[in-house]
């Protein structure tokens, strides 16, 4: 599945741009029964292509985990 666009249709590799296309894959998920850490991954595997998560993994799942948290998603 391709990373979900942006409002400008642009990638960085920064923490910000791939919070954005996180939250957007996330919520693209719907409710789904997996828990948390399978739909991370299976948001990480989407967005395998994004250049933060490609220059920094390890980083990007701090992202998608601080998001969850902090969206209480």
């Amino acid at each position: 599945m391709p990373v979900p666009p942006l409002a400008s249709d642009r990638l960085y590799d920064n923490a910000d741009s791939f919070a954005q296309s996180f939250d957007a894959a996330w919520k693209a998920l719907g409710n789904s029964p997996e828990d948390a850490n399978h739909r991370i991954d299976l948001v990480l595997d989407q967005l395998r292509d994004h250049p933060f998560l490609l220059s920094r993994p390890a980083m990007a799942r701090q992202v998608a985990d601080f998001r969850i948290r902090l969206l209480g998603l």
